[in-house]
């Protein structure tokens, strides 16, 4: 995507964005700001992916849950959709469930990417932050 060379430092920053939910990012920005320099585009890109991936997971998470509760006081389709949300959050591989499978697989994935120096790809995430990049 860019031709930059990302540091060692600038790795780790990027892949501990991630873990703490962009956080170490934020704080980073923040640090660049008062030694008055920019990020690389590779750190930036990580940051900002990882603070839409966040903000997007909790969204997401809370108006899951919210529909979950008004749909529970409809007869019939509560027991439905309970059954659903059950199966999904059941411990099937070493105490996780499966919806905790696929956010830790996409964790280690975009850590993973950032450690190697790499922009992870994720499908419609990916591209609106590097619509905002300016060339």
């Amino acid at each position: 995507m860019y031709n930059d060379h990302p540091t060692l430092l600038e790795k780790v920053i990027s892949a501990l964005t991630y873990l703490s939910a962009g956080f170490v990012g934020f704080v980073w920005i923040i640090i660049m700001a008062v030694r008055r320099t920019y990020p690389s585009k590779f750190v930036m890109f990580h940051i900002m992916q990882s603070i839409f991936l966040s903000l997007g997971y909790v969204i997401i998470n809370y108006v899951f849950w919210h529909v979950v509760n008004l749909i529970s006081y409809i007869p019939f389709i509560n027991r439905i959709v309970r059954q659903i949300v059950y199966i999904f959050n059941q411990p099937y591989v070493f105490g996780y469930s499966f919806m905790q499978c696929i956010i830790y697989g996409t964790l280690m994935y975009l850590v993973v990417f950032a450690f190697m120096g790499l922009y992870a790809y994720i499908p419609v995430v990916s591209d609106i932050i590097k619509s905002n990049f300016r060339d």
